[in-house]
This record gives C-alpha cells, structure tokens and sequence, in this order.
C-alpha cells in the first residue's frame, strides 16, 4: 500500500510516517521507482507507534517499546518499569502544571478586568510594573 492507504490504515497522518522513517521507527520497501511501499506489518508498527503516542510517551521511550514488543524474549519487567518510570514523570508534569493554573488563576483574580491599562499579569509577565518597553 503507499503512504496515503497506510495513513488511513494507521490513523497516523502521512508526515509523520515520514518522519517516524526518518528517525528509524518504521521501514518501508522501496519500489525501483523509489515510492514507498508499506506492508500490513508497517501499519502495525504505526498503530503501535500511534497508541503509544496518545499515551504520551516520548519517541526515546517509543522506539524502545517498540524494541521490546518486536522481542519474543523480551521481559514484561523491563515494559513494567518504563511505564511506571512514565507516570512518575507525568505524575510530576501534571503538579507543574497545576502550579502554573494557580499561579495564573491568581494573577487573573487580582486584575481588575476594565478598561485600565494597568494589569497585574502583563506586569508579572514583564517582570514588574515599569519593566516594560
């Protein structure tokens, strides 16, 4: 199939499938012409690429998720303790960013929200009242 059929098979939209071959995650077959030719097995790899993704993990841990689903030998140890290692840091991610909601939703509190220019947000944001230009 070419990289249009693949994309729908796969759900992964045809720039990233280039993509993903450039960084070495999927290998299609080159036609003498030199169209890319994907097999059933590609589509495979870019679903698995795919759902890896939506579960956010980042392409360093994807390709080595993907060496590990392509090994019969693997241990599901070692996928036990990447996907843990991934929630800790997305444990994390997700304080930071409440932290920052915090941090805004009290900025937005303590600006007035009228028709003067004065803005405890963009003074924050510009590192204090007469910072800016």
């Amino acid at each position: 199939m070419n990289i249009g059929e693949a994309a729908a098979a796969s759900g992964v939209s045809a720039k990233m499938i280039r993509h993903y071959e450039t960084l070495g995650l999927v290998m299609p077959l080159r036609r003498l012409n030199n169209y890319r030719t994907y097999t059933d097995q590609n589509v495979a790899v870019l679903r698995f690429i795919r759902h890896a993704r939506d579960l956010a993990f980042p392409l360093t841990e994807v390709k080595r998720l993907l060496a590990l689903w392509k090994n019969d030998g693997r241990q599901s140890a070692e996928v036990r303790r990447i996907a843990l290692t991934h929630v800790d840091a997305l444990e994390e991610k997700a304080r930071s960013l409440r932290a920052v909601a915090d941090s805004l939703r009290h900025l937005a509190q303590s600006c007035q929200g009228n028709s003067r220019p004065e803005c405890p947000i963009l003074d924050h944001m510009g590192g204090g009242a007469d910072a800016h230009p």
